[in-house]
């Protein structure tokens, strides 16, 4: 038997990811008595909790063992710790999206299917499958040469490609609808309509998968994306319910399928764009990248990710202003040895880079030891170079050699590249810092770099810190 003192005396405590921790008292009888809760509170709940609290006084998911079971089944295990804060909302503006691609998914396949023949007794078995077969092989070509033409990009830009995905995928279906319209040109239609489809799976499968990474806190990707894989089930699985529903409706009506598919589509594309705009991605591409360099130079400070994020052009990602090339054959850059010179001259930095001022164009070679962090400052070299060009605010250095640039003071290019050097020796451990302190991860990044590398002699001067 206990005595009173070891009744009274907390004997230990236990807690559930980020919940509040309950402690553990000695019985009279010797048992352990929980405070608060039963043993397993987290399934069932105490007598004394107030109904959609549970008796940690914690979320609601733990209030029902209806809400324990589906949490444990479609959100990943610690959630939400282990997840980034902006999962939840990217989940659930997918899921709408997910349910809105399904329902127009199933007015398209209607569509094929009766262009195919179905339920005409006149249609021909052996032309339904050469149509078939044709629009099969259109599609894996597509997907093959897409893969091989973008792959390298998609992990860049994956916010962008999501949402272009996404939009070819209701362009691919809107085809679909449209083919039995006009029979003599069905076969084209439908291939042309599934060789969207396999870019958007190429697209969308493999940022998905960047995503998963950026989602995932505690080496948990594969949970995550089971999880993910599982959500979507789900709302597939409603998505085939209301289609079952749906489809008598308007298999008579043209019209009235048709307008419910551009209701459908309109709901597709704001619940993409509100998901996509939802992530909140924490390492710099290169929209990234100049959006928060801009706001350093004009005022001093970093922005954090979640405001840059919010920034970020979703639309015009892909066309940035400033041609900038990471990573390019030292060929492209030099031709002689006098331009070798006026590269290496002046510092000692693991890049080359070259600036063609009249096309706002800036290659950049990179030494076989240029890191994360290297690269990071040869990207921002070749930003500021293009801040040159245009108008706003920029430190004292910066804004005398805009100056100097547009006066035609100095004429040869290499000479601003090598002052932008020397300013950039005393600008850049300053942005990187900020950097650091927003939140941004500066031992990796998404900016695009091509696999060229070289070596060259030193210059012996050394930099100017």
């Amino acid at each position: 038997m206990a005595d009173s003192a070891s009744l009274r005396m907390q004997l230990c405590t236990e807690q559930f990811g980020s919940r509040a921790p309950r402690g553990c008292r000695a019985a009279a009888d010797g048992s352990l008595q929980w405070d608060g809760a039963r043993r397993w509170g987290w399934l069932s709940r105490a007598p004394t909790e107030k109904p959609g609290q549970d008796a940690e006084g914690g979320e609601p998911w733990a209030a029902l063992p209806a809400l324990s079971g589906l949490r444990a089944v479609l959100l990943p295990q610690g959630f939400p710790d282990s997840v980034s804060p902006d999962y939840l909302p990217y989940q659930l503006w997918d899921s709408v999206q997910a349910f809105a691609s399904s329902l127009s998914g199933s007015l398209a396949t209607q569509a094929v299917l009766q262009g195919l023949g179905v339920g005409d007794a006149k249609a021909s078995v052996s032309a339904a499958t050469s149509t078939w077969l044709l629009k099969d092989s259109t599609g894996m070509l597509g997907r093959i040469i897409f893969a091989w033409w973008k792959g390298s990009k998609l992990d860049c830009n994956a916010k962008q490609w999501r949402l272009f995905a996404d939009v070819l995928n209701d362009i691919a279906m809107f085809l679909e609808i449209m083919a039995p319209m006009y029979p003599i040109f069905f076969t084209m239609t439908v291939s042309i309509s599934n060789l969207a489809k396999c870019i958007v799976g190429v697209a969308g499968g493999a940022t998905r998968a960047a995503l998963t990474m950026h989602q995932a806190r505690r080496n948990n990707m594969a949970d995550v994306s089971a999880k993910d894989s599982s959500q979507e089930t789900v709302v597939n699985l409603a998505g085939l319910l209301v289609s079952l529903l749906m489809l008598p409706l308007v298999s008579d009506c043209p019209s009235l399928g048709f307008g419910c598919f551009v209701l459908l589509t309109a709901l597709h594309i704001y619940a993409n764009y509100r998901a996509v705009r939802a992530l909140v991605l924490e390492t710099l591409n290169e929209s990234r990248l100049q959006l928060v360099l801009k706001h350093f130079l004009q005022r001093g400070e970093v922005l954090e990710p979640a405001s840059a994020n919010q920034m970020e052009p979703l639309w015009t990602g892909f066309w940035p202003s400033l041609s900038l090339s990471l990573g390019v054959p030292l060929h492209h850059l030099v031709s002689s040895v006098s331009e070798l010179k006026q590269l290496v001259e002046g510092h000692q930095e693991p890049y080359l880079l070259r600036w063609n001022q009249s096309h706002n164009q800036v290659q950049v070679a990179l030494s076989q030891v240029a890191g994360p962090e290297a690269i990071l400052r040869a990207a921002t070299h070749g930003l500021v170079l293009g801040a040159l060009q245009e108008d706003g605010p920029l430190p004292k250095e910066l804004a005398l050699l805009r100056e100097q640039a547009r006066a035609g003071l100095k004429k040869e290019n290499w000479v601003l590249v090598r002052e932008t050097h020397q300013v950039l020796d005393t600008l850049f451990p300053k942005f990187l810092k900020g950097l650091q302190a927003a939140g941004w991860k500066t031992e990796k990044h998404h900016l695009e770099v091509d696999e060229w590398r070289a070596t060259w002699p030193l210059s012996p001067e050394k930099k100017v810190l």
